[in-house]
């Protein structure tokens, strides 16, 4: 009685059969997946209601088993069911006996893999190189050919909107390189002010300048053999740009106010979120530089033009914010997912993951919901729905980054926090967009 309570309780289909081929037991599990009531099935004969191709008759399993004392174990197969539906099953077995040791039948369990091989179908369209999952066309592309990049010595310049895994991509670089066990310097040249940037790519000797109490090594010393990744690039100024341009050519440099030579062996990999080629034009950028580190350039595509991988990202983020915050959340209401869809991600992946964060603190149960998203963020993705042949993108993006800043104060570190991206980029918005604030005071 017990042991039949307790195989009710599994959710694998198990049934046993008698040396003459009848059925003698069932499960709940089991009578759900033939579709069968086990009044129906106890005492029949198996290859009446088990349909599988393991239970052919030229190759039962029952008489296989007689004959060689084998037992199966993680076979995949089929089972037909009442309705004539073809599921995919993974069959364990074993002999049967009683308490003097004789053979008496044979158990069979069954679990049910359907999800899991839909699961496997769907993802045969995605593609993923190191820690980068996508089922976009370009991104596909850009991934097939890093492998090849990484191989080679020659400089990478990543262009993309902010958030879309420039750094990333950068990362996934070196780590295939010759170089992967050699360090991996990163630089953001826009949270470094114009006159410490010198010092933090080169170095400086002690008395260079006031505070300069000692010698220091610079990024390019620390990165020697290895790669240093110039995030941001496009921020750096021309003078500092003439120095690096030398470090390229030559792999050489002196420390700020020292005179000997110092060479390294450095790859770079070089970011930024600006047109380059148009701040070339502008004489924002030096053309020769320029020219130098886009031996291989790199375009990535911001998110909204790659929905179909919101929902890959979203799980992502999900299985990493269970086991961080030791939850289990595992959905996504279709609402919520909409909302999602809808929305045109201004700070790109890096606002994707805060967006999931914010909802895994605001959750409660185990299933993401509207409600559990930032309530800008709905309204938002209202506005792009009932607005499909009015407003452009980038007018609905300057008008939801006037909304943040309307609910920030008009404090820009805290609006550019809100909206997934760096202050840089929330300024040059500003700039392209022509945002200005009339009726309230600018805060830093």
């Amino acid at each position: 009685m017990v042991e039949r309570i307790i195989l009710n309780c599994i959710s694998d289909g198990v049934l046993t059969i008698d040396l003459q081929g009848n059925i003698q037991y069932v499960n709940k599990a089991m009578q759900e997946l033939l579709g069968y009531p086990e009044s129906t099935l106890v005492g029949s004969r198996c290859e009446k209601f088990v349909q599988s191709n393991i239970c052919a008759s030229e190759d039962c399993i029952l008489r296989r088993s007689l004959a060689t004392k084998e037992k199966i174990s993680n076979y995949e197969s089929f089972l037909i069911n009442k309705e004539g539906r073809r599921m995919p099953v993974n069959i364990n077995t074993d002999l049967l006996y009683d308490d003097a040791g004789n053979i008496i039948g044979i158990v069979e369990v069954f679990r049910d893999i359907s999800q899991l091989k839909e699961l496997k179908d769907r993802l045969t369209d995605i593609f993923q190189f190191e820690n980068i999952i996508t089922k976009d066309r370009r991104m596909k592309e850009i991934l097939s050919i890093l492998p090849s990049v990484a191989q080679s010595k020659s400089t990478v310049l990543i262009q993309g909107e902010s958030g879309t895994g420039k750094e990333l991509v950068a990362k996934a670089i070196h780590n295939n390189s010759l170089r992967k066990d050699k360090p991996f310097i990163a630089v953001n040249c826009a949270a470094i002010p114009d006159t410490l940037i010198e010092s933090e790519l080169f170095g400086h000797v002690k008395g260079a300048f006031t505070g300069a109490h000692q010698d220091r090594v610079g990024r390019f010393e620390l990165a020697d053999l290895g790669t240093i990744f110039l995030d941001e690039i496009g921020d750096m100024s021309l003078a500092t740009q003439a120095k690096l341009l030398r470090v390229i050519q030559e792999e050489k440099f002196e420390r700020v106010g020292g005179s000997k030579t110092i060479s390294v062996d450095v790859r770079i990999i070089a970011a930024t979120n600006k047109n380059l080629s148009k701040e070339v034009k502008e004489d924002n950028f030096r053309e020769d530089l320029y020219y130098r580190i886009s031996v291989f350039p790199i375009t990535l595509p911001p998110l909204r033009e790659r929905k179909e991988d919101i929902p890959l990202l979203i799980n992502h983020y999900i299985e990493k914010f269970n086991k961080e915050m030791e939850k289990n959340i595992n959905n996504v209401s279709p609402q919520a997912m909409k909302v999602l869809l809808n929305y045109f991600f201004p700070g790109n992946i890096r606002e994707l993951r805060n967006i999931i964060e914010h909802a895994f603190v605001c959750s409660r149960g185990n299933t993401i919901l509207p409600e559990h998203l930032p309530g800008e963020l709905v309204t938002a993705s209202e506005h792009l729905e009932i607005s499909p042949d009015g407003s452009s993108l980038n007018q609905v993006e300057k008008e939801w980054i006037v909304k943040v800043l309307e609910k920030s104060g008009w404090r820009y570190q805290e609006a550019a926090k809100l909206l997934g991206i760096s202050r840089t980029t929330l300024w040059r918005k500003l700039k392209d967009y022509g945002i200005v604030s009339e009726k309230r005071p600018v805060h830093y």
